[in-house]
């Protein structure tokens, strides 16, 4: 009798054990995902592979069908219902994430919608001590032989503000010099996409998503850069632009090289009109947030 309770008792304890979601130097994970999730899914969960290997010194491989992390948005793959997981807490919220250890072991990463499921995964990363001021900063992971996360682990997160992020002002002193002299590869001044790169990996591992770009004349704007638009996509970054600069229109930069006659709506609507709607046109496709009224290029006079 006391042996078969001693033998229920340790079977009880592998259990809780097994149940544990672990991570371990020298073992590769496998991350199981659905090839039809959103673009920026598909960013998070290469930084996410590429912080596994930063820490555990072992690579971290996709799968579209087991794996070890199940990373699903709600609606979008069968992934995430099928682990029988309640996902109540998701519904009605924009960008939120659930992260909670199954009863097997393996962890689920689940979003309400694209940017949560990226969030999530990016919360996976600094559990397991990536900064997101890795690069910025130069704050180097520590090395890990083994991360653990309890049986009864959960979590589920959201933003209480649906737009947040940065604006790159003066960046005639700063960012600009900066990045067109030492960072892109290109002749003019510039803030380009390799730039841009590490801005929006850092926006998306602080859960941010919004960018209004810089817009002071010495710039080439950030729509007339080669490759901006494509990066900010890739990171699910939301683009605007700041008080003066309409339609997402760098007023400032863009007027003397498309615009025509006087920045002017009262006297010149036609080509102020068309400024605008063609940019619209353009970009109609992406993740914008338009700033409405006018004021004259760089807030000057009209």
């Amino acid at each position: 009798m006391r042996k078969g309770i001693i033998s229920l008792i340790l079977l009880f304890i592998a259990q809780l054990g097994w149940a544990q979601f672990n991570l371990r130097s020298g073992q590769s994970v496998a991350l199981v995902s659905d090839n039809t999730e959103e673009q920026v899914v598909q960013t998070a969960l290469k930084l996410f592979m590429r912080d596994y290997q930063s820490v555990f010194s072992t690579p971290a491989v996709m799968n579209v069908r087991k794996g070890d992390i199940i990373v699903g948005t709600v609606g979008k793959t069968s992934l995430v219902e099928a682990t029988g997981v309640d996902l109540s807490c998701l519904k009605d919220k924009k960008q939120a994430f659930l992260l909670t250890v199954l009863p097997d072991g393996k962890l689920l990463v689940a979003g309400s919608d694209a940017h949560g499921t990226a969030y999530g995964i990016m919360e996976l990363s600094r559990l397991i001590g990536v900064s997101p001021w890795e690069w910025w900063a130069d704050v180097v992971p520590e090395k890990k032989t083994s991360f653990t996360l309890p049986a009864d682990y959960q979590t589920t997160q959201s933003p209480s503000v649906e737009y947040r992020g940065i604006f790159i002002n003066d960046e005639d002193w700063g960012l600009m010099p900066w990045s067109s002299k030492n960072y892109e590869s290109a002749d003019q001044q510039q803030i380009g996409p390799k730039t841009n790169r590490r801005i929006f990996e850092l926006l998306l591992r602080l859960r941010a998503n919004t960018y209004w770009p810089a817009m002071h004349e010495c710039t080439l704007p950030f729509f007339l850069t080669k490759g901006n638009r494509e990066v900010a996509a890739e990171f699910g970054i939301f683009i605007g632009s700041s008080h003066c600069e309409p339609m997402v229109c760098s007023a400032a930069g863009e007027w003397r090289r498309r615009g025509e006659g006087d920045y002017d709506y009262v006297n010149n609507s036609a080509s102020v009109y068309k400024f605008w709607e063609d940019r619209v046109k353009e970009v109609a496709g992406q993740e914008n947030i338009y700033t409405l009224g006018m004021r004259g290029v760089h807030d000057g006079q009209m």
